[in-house]
């Protein structure tokens, strides 16, 4: 499935939005009027496309990499809290 041009904005926007002033979910609802959570869901579904890698593929190779990370500090927090005696 080809990307949609909200697909590329949000890619685009993913790469810079540091660049712009103000907080990042405000200029998500005033830009694509998606709350921070459907806009993190669109994300990763992006992150996950083929597409999503041949149109940027150093932006989702980075985002990959963060959900990885983010996964594998989730998996080991749980497993120190899984211990015996905790």
């Amino acid at each position: 499935m080809a990307l949609t041009d909200r697909d590329k904005a949000i890619l685009d926007f993913e790469r810079s939005w540091w660049a712009e002033p103000g907080v990042k979910e405000r200029a998500i609802r005033d830009r694509f009027e998606l709350s921070a959570t459907r806009y993190y869901q669109l994300v990763g579904e992006l992150t996950a496309s083929e597409e999503a890698m041949s149109y940027d593929p150093l932006l989702v190779r980075r985002l990959r990499r963060m959900r990885d990370t983010r996964r594998r500090l989730r998996y080991e927090r749980r497993s120190v809290n899984e211990r015996p005696g905790r």
